[in-house]
């Protein structure tokens, strides 16, 4: 029997609005597959523009291949100059299991890094069965690189407000957290309570 996959999944994410513009954003990407990564770049920084990231917060480095990304990510994380990293690569699958060992890696290994180092890390990297698959997801208005820049923004701006970080006061009420209240005391320390 035969069957028929879909080329490309449109985006079912939507996003509010998004004030980017004290967010300090690291893209890390891969030279393995260099013509449709450097297409998700654009993309996410079409996204970061929008979303009013400043260009000298918007760091940009490459390394080799996928399976690189998360100890990049993380060295990036632990620097302290960003609040949040994209990774963006792309895997196409071939004849071996290499594709599939590569795959788990990353993708565990970026997990790792977002909840090691509460720095959000975007896992953009495709993972896709043929040259055509990436074709669908890294250009025009289906390129996945607009969504994770987006992600970014939004992730970073949660973290900073979940951490107390200077100059996020506002910027989450779209997202629905809203601001940490002062509590009126015995004349005791007035202290913010909550997460958020």
């Amino acid at each position: 029997p035969s069957f028929k996959l879909g080329m490309g999944a449109e985006s079912e994410v939507s996003f509010g609005e998004l004030d980017g513009t004290d967010v300090r954003v690291g893209i890390i990407k891969t030279r393995w597959n260099d013509e449709h990564v450097s297409n998700l770049v654009e993309g996410a920084k079409k996204a970061l523009k929008e979303c009013n990231v400043k260009d000298e917060n918007v760091f940009e480095t490459e390394i080799p291949g996928s399976y690189e990304l998360p100890l990049a990510a993380k060295l990036l994380a632990l620097s302290g100059t960003v609040d949040a990293v994209i990774c963006c690569g792309v895997l196409i699958k071939g004849d071996t299991m290499h594709f599939e060992y590569i795959c788990d890696a990353v993708s565990s290994g970026i997990m790792s890094v977002n909840l090691q180092t509460n720095t959000p890390c975007v896992f953009g990297v495709l993972t896709c069965l043929n040259e055509d698959q990436v074709k669908s997801r890294s250009s025009g208005d289906n390129n996945h690189g607009y969504d994770w820049g987006k992600t970014a923004v939004e992730m970073a701006l949660l973290r900073n407000q979940a951490l107390g970080m200077a100059g996020q006061k506002g910027k989450m009420g779209s997202m629905g957290f809203g601001e940490a209240k002062e509590l009126d005391g015995d004349g005791s320390k007035k202290e913010k309570v909550g997460f958020f």
